[in-house]
């Protein structure tokens, strides 16, 4: 393999061009999911603490339900549903 600056800086830009083309190809909502995954998941919390684990999973289980209730009760007052 020759040492020609030429060549590196041409490796260089095909490894960021392949690099771009990865990252712009992730779904809006593949990546969105994943998030929603890890923040629901609790990935955020503490290692080796069970019980902030446990509520954080717990805490924002339940402002999921109250989002879904409220909404709910949302349409039913307008009449949608």
């Amino acid at each position: 393999m020759s040492k020609d600056p030429r060549e590196s800086a041409r490796a260089a830009e095909a490894q960021a061009a392949l690099d771009r083309v990865k990252r712009d190809s992730e779904s809006l909502l593949g990546s969105s999911m994943g998030r929603a995954a890890d923040h629901f998941g609790a990935k955020d919390a503490p290692e080796g603490d069970p019980v902030e684990l446990w509520g954080r999973r717990i805490g924002r289980s339940l402002s999921l339900l109250g989002v879904v209730v409220l909404a709910w009760w949302l349409g039913h007052q307008l009449k949608v549903w």
